[in-house]
């Protein structure tokens, strides 16, 4: 197997988790002291502060003026199903999955929704459905970026301006990170934990006009967990109450904090272009290590469909690519190891249903000198792991 030198210069921040995923540069847990911590989220200040949250996530994602912030319980999971359960059931409905998570929206339509009138687009991890099926008349769910998949939507003018149905689209790992076509997306979810680099178990859902006219006109006949309800409590219109700071369960005000300091972080970084200019420098430097390296490739085959956010890598000599996943997987488990023990590298292995290989996040809270270090360390991870396959 090639042996590769081992590198003297390590990232400064090993960091490369696909979520949670690193802080902030200049993060620092000091900066959270004067929050409004061990308050009631009630209370007027904190609920003002909540309030403040949604606002500039309306302003850095340049949300139309007529969308709806809030946050739900749940993570982005609690956010997708708040979506679901609260607006299906009038019109047929069109899945497209390609990872893990797209997978769970198509297991909650069909077997806890049980809708009667459903269709399914699915594709393996590193490809993308086929979105010429879309029918516009039809509720649509899709994930923009799949983050376990390393593959995202190249463009999504696949998406009829003059639709009938909503488009449900998770985004957990493309807000903040991929420009984003409000004119194509009736509700959107996405976690803090991703591009942010926030605490995790808050989800964030925005809802568009269409969106919020299918609440006020349509209740569904299933029954709706009320930590899950768009809805009102008797059951009709919408709960307005959610977008002006009042929440549908106690929320934790230290994570509210910490995701406000990561807002004005972006905020000073240029706003939305000035993170998807950050994930273009990383994916850049990225990219000019992988097609320098023999042993790697992306799992992604299409550059217009390959995530520049989360990206996944697959073996590629032929010796490691011709084994079975087992095997590869225990190539990856020592690489990481490694890696981890170096303190070069953490959490670069894929998710548990990808396979073997590498994943690598480039989201905006990463620094492209970092990714460039990391190379060398990953090729000398790799020539020591393989040395007995």
């Amino acid at each position: 197997m090639t042996e590769f030198s081992k590198p003297h210069l390590r990232p400064f921040d090993p960091r490369f988790s696909c979520g949670p995923t690193r802080k902030h540069p200049g993060w620092s847990a000091d900066q959270l002291v004067n929050g409004m911590l061990g308050r009631s989220h009630r209370a007027n200040g904190p609920r003002q502060r909540i309030v403040e949250s949604y606002e500039r996530t309306a302003v850095l994602l340049e949300c139309p003026a007529d969308y709806k912030v809030s946050m739900v319980a749940g993570s982005d999971t609690g956010a997708m199903e708040a979506a679901m359960w609260s607006l299906l059931g009038p019109r047929g409905v069109d899945v497209f999955a390609w990872d893990v998570f797209g997978g769970r929206w198509t297991k909650d339509a069909r077997d806890e929704l049980k809708l009667s009138d459903l269709r399914i687009f699915e594709a393996d991890s590193g490809n993308i459905p086929d979105f010429s099926q879309a029918d516009p008349k039809r509720d649509m769910i899709f994930t923009w970026n799949a983050t376990a998949a390393g593959a995202c939507i190249p463009d999504a003018d696949w998406i009829s301006d003059s639709r009938e149905g909503l488009t449900i689209v998770d985004a957990t790992s493309a807000a903040f990170a991929l420009k984003l076509d409000w004119s194509k997306i009736d509700v959107l979810t996405y976690s803090w934990q991703k591009s942010l680099g926030g605490e995790a178990q808050h989800g964030m859902i925005i809802l568009g006009p269409r969106a919020i006219e299918r609440l006020e006109q349509h209740r569904p006949t299933w029954p709706i967990p009320r930590i899950l309800q768009l809805h009102n409590a008797d059951g009709t219109g919408v709960n307005d109450v959610i977008f002006d700071g009042k929440t549908l369960n106690t929320p934790s005000l230290l994570c509210f904090e910490d995701y406000l300091m990561a807002l004005k972080w972006a905020a000073r970084e240029g706003g939305l272009s000035g993170l998807i200019a950050r994930v273009d420098r990383n994916f850049a430097a990225l990219t000019e290590w992988v097609e320098r390296s023999d042993w790697i490739d992306f799992l992604c085959t299409d550059p217009a469909s390959r995530s520049p956010v989360s990206v996944t890598l697959k073996f590629a000599a032929p010796a490691i690519a011709d084994l079975d996943q087992d095997r590869q997987w225990e190539l990856t488990r020592k690489m990481v190891s490694l890696l981890e023990r170096e303190n070069a590298a953490l959490d670069v292995n894929p998710h548990p249903s990808a396979p073997a290989g590498l994943r690598i996040w480039c989201g905006p809270t990463v620094d492209a000198d970092d990714i460039s270090a990391l190379g060398p360390w990953l090729d000398w991870a790799y020539g020591e792991a393989s040395a007995d396959f």
